[in-house]
């Protein structure tokens, strides 16, 4: 696998072992190339992760080897990386590593890490979100092509809602997500209450394309706006992370102008680095803004009260939340069945 060599990330020196080891066969990418994009998009990726509590999705031989999420922070990992308490819907707790340096994403990538899964918090609170993430997730019969058109109407509802604005990425697959800055002071039961919000409000304006059906069966050919990616524990990985599939694509920050004409599958290990020399990091300037979730709040108030649109399903290991509905598929409540088959989505 070659000697390891060691690697210069912003004052700090990493240590690669096995850099020849190969982490994408049908491209021939090595755990080196995979660290040395990391450190080509170095400021990019930072800003995504900077005092983040960060789930690592490792793996250690590559994309067609086995693969897993470290949400604890590694034992071994150098004393200058810090870390988080976060509790788990579960009520378990655990110390997440926090990325303050490039240094440590080059530290991850040397222990196999591909994408990077960021809470949508800051160390110094794990409670209270600062990022509003909206998914929007191509279902069966839909591509990305879908997904930008119901993300530039999006783009309308956030600023029609209190002068909201987002920040556009592809997912890396065939989605997209929009991060909205927000002031650290809702719970994370309100942002993803928000999060509802503007999904029924999209169905409103694009009932034939949009939906926010938690059961698969019911979504249909329509893109799915995931508003549990906004429950806690649920991430989604982040700016320039690559992703685990044969071409080495990464989530590839755009500009709005750029949605539409975007093709998911230009941005990978090779042409990102490339896009962020012209370029620079286009979201550069997210963490100069926070905005309010007033108006999205008052609007999931008016859906309750006018339309008794309440609380939408958790995610089957939650624990059952206040005001939710019952967590069973419709097919079987019309039968008459139990929620015992509640964990099929």
């Amino acid at each position: 696998m070659g000697d390891a060599v060691e690697l210069e990330a912003a004052g700090r020196t990493v240590r690669l072992s096995s850099p020849d080891k190969v982490f994408f066969p049908d491209r021939g990418f090595t755990k080196l190339d995979l660290a040395r994009y990391y450190l080509a998009v170095g400021p990019g990726i930072l800003r995504a992760l900077r005092d983040r509590p960060t789930t690592l999705e490792r793996f250690p031989d590559g994309v067609t080897g086995e693969s897993f999420f470290q949400k604890r922070a590694p034992r071994n990992r150098p004393d200058w990386i810090p870390t988080a308490h976060i509790t788990f819907p579960s009520g378990r707790s655990a110390d997440e590593m926090c990325p303050t340096e490039i240094a440590a994403v080059v530290w991850a990538a040397q222990y196999g890490t591909l994408t990077f899964h960021p809470w949508p918090v800051r160390r110094a609170d794990v409670d209270h979100p600062d990022e509003l993430r909206i998914d929007l997730d191509p279902q069966p019969g839909t591509d990305y092509a879908d997904a930008a058109r119901a993300a530039h109407e999006l783009r309308a509802v956030l600023e029609e809602f209190g002068g909201l604005r987002g920040w556009p990425k592809t997912s890396g697959g065939r989605g997209l997500h929009v991060f909205v800055p927000i002031e650290p002071r809702w719970t994370f039961t309100q942002v993803r209450r928000a999060a509802i919000a503007v999904g029924r409000e999209l169905e409103r304006r694009m009932p034939a394309h949009v939906t926010t059906a938690w059961w698969k069966e019911e979504r249909g050919r329509k893109i799915f706006l995931d508003y549990n990616q906004t429950a806690r524990d649920r991430t989604v990985a982040s700016a320039y992370s690559v992703r685990a599939r044969p071409h080495a694509p990464v989530s590839a920050p755009l500009r709005w102008e750029e949605v539409t004409d975007a093709a998911p599958e230009d941005f990978d290990l090779v042409t990102m680095p490339r896009r962020y020399a012209e370029t620079g990091d286009v979201h550069a300037d997210m963490d100069d803004h926070a905005f309010s979730l007033d108006s999205l709040l008052e609007l999931a108030r008016r859906d309750e009260h006018d339309h008794g649109l309440g609380d939408l399903p958790y995610p089957p290991e939650y624990p059952k939340m206040p005001g939710e509905p019952k967590r069973v598929q419709p097919s079987r409540a019309r039968r008459g069945e139990g929620p015992g088959d509640a964990t099929r989505r």
